[in-house]
């Protein structure tokens, strides 16, 4: 068995791991369970999220010995790494807050953050010539922290507006929190869809004209879009419609594509929990976690931000720059990367400041990491995938 054999088996037990562990988090919230029980749930759910942690750490360093080369160079590398500390920074927070429901809710976004990245190649590749550098490690890989550690916020943020938000009546909060847990289903619809086309091999290529060249573009999902200025030469069905020509990004017709797919599978399988709970998906939710305790959880919100946001800085900003400088001669330059660092530097700082100067607890902080998550999420996703710049990648 090879090294990249391997590597894949120790990620696939991680991610059983933590599907294993959420189900004990699962254990702890309630009203009629005994205290003696939740806590025997908690120390086995604890422990088998260690494990998984352990097992996806063997993942890393296995593959980094059959690279030859930190395992952060393409989408789904550094997604496994990402959702990798996301795991850890959670077992940080557990640690020094012993709040369960936490459990419950990171380790379920952490294994949509694997499944999502899981979707993308897998095979190892050598480094294109601007990545073979030290900076790859150190860069990277504190960004990648410091975001994970960023969206432990958000998590908690989420498990807060689901007990404090008025669900009795329809408002523009119910209605913004649906909008984030519609997203959350879109991402399984992703993860369910790709899989299955996948599983039967479909592919339909097309022969796209960019700067008087003609390229292949594969899509491994029925194009709902083809590529802009393409001429379909498989035998499949298409609809005739063309990606918007502003979509340069590598295989932005493909990607696009497979956004619509995400988006009206999340709307069948949101639609269907809706009919089978005849209630809004939050709703159904908040009478179970009606014994958290808010104040830690908002806490939670706090201590996030203020231990991401440092080592967010130190990775995205300060090593960044100076890796740019080492590459390509500057230290900034506008790539839409960069600004989109820079963006989410701001948003951060912002929450801080409203928070420790303006007061800003409870409802409002929650609020902000969310919307922080999600723009991270654009960065990750958005940005890499569709807008054309020194850092997208393939």
């Amino acid at each position: 068995m090879d090294l990249y054999t391997v590597s894949s088996n120790f990620l696939y037990v991680s991610f059983i791991l933590y599907l294993v562990a959420t189900i004990f988090f699962g254990a702890t919230i309630g009203n009629k369970r005994e205290a003696n029980t939740k806590s025997k749930a908690s120390k086995i759910a604890i422990t088998i999220t260690i494990l998984g942690f352990l097992s996806q750490l063997v993942y890393f360093f296995v593959r980094w010995s059959a690279a030859g080369h930190a395992p952060v160079s393409n989408m789904f590398e550094f997604i496994a790494f990402f959702g990798m500390m996301l795991v850890l920074g959670f077992i940080i927070i557990y640690f020094i807050y012993r709040e369960t429901i936490l459990g419950l809710f990171a380790l379920p976004t952490a294994i949509l953050v694997i499944g999502y990245g899981s979707m993308f190649p897998r095979e190892i590749s050598p480094l294109i010539p601007s990545l073979q550098s030290h900076w790859l490690y150190i860069h990277v890989t504190t960004a990648a922290l410091g975001e994970a550690i960023l969206a432990i916020s958000f998590v908690a943020g989420l498990i807060y507006l689901i007990v404090k938000v008025d669900q009795t009546v329809r408002s523009k909060q119910t209605t913004w929190l649906e909008i984030v847990l519609f997203c959350v289903f879109a991402t399984m619809a992703f993860i369910i869809i790709t899989s299955s086309f996948d599983a039967t091999g479909y592919e339909a290529e097309f022969v796209q004209e960019i700067n008087g060249t003609e390229q292949s573009v594969e899509y491994h999902l029925p194009p709902l879009v083809e590529p802009n200025n393409s001429e379909l030469v498989s035998d499949h069905f298409t609809t005739g419609i063309e990606t918007p020509a502003w979509m340069h990004g590598a295989d932005a017709g493909s990607k696009f594509n497979t956004l619509i797919w995400s988006l009206l599978g999340g709307l069948i399988l949101y639609g269907i929990t809706r009919l089978i709970l005849r209630k809004r998906v939050a709703a159904a939710i908040q009478p179970r976690l009606s014994r958290v305790n808010t104040d830690k959880v908002d806490e939670i919100i706090y201590r996030s931000v203020a231990i991401g946001f440092p080592v967010f800085t130190l990775g995205a900003l300060i090593f960044a720059a100076i890796w740019a400088q080492e590459a390509w001669g500057r230290f900034w330059g506008w790539d839409p990367k960069e600004v989109w660092a820079l963006v989410t530097w701001f948003f951060y700082a912002a929450f801080l400041h409203l928070r420790l100067g303006a007061g800003w607890h409870g409802e409002k902080s929650a609020w902000l990491a969310v919307i922080g998550f999600v723009i991270i999420m654009t960065n990750l996703i958005f940005v890499n995938l569709v807008i054309a710049g020194l850092h997208s990648y393939a």
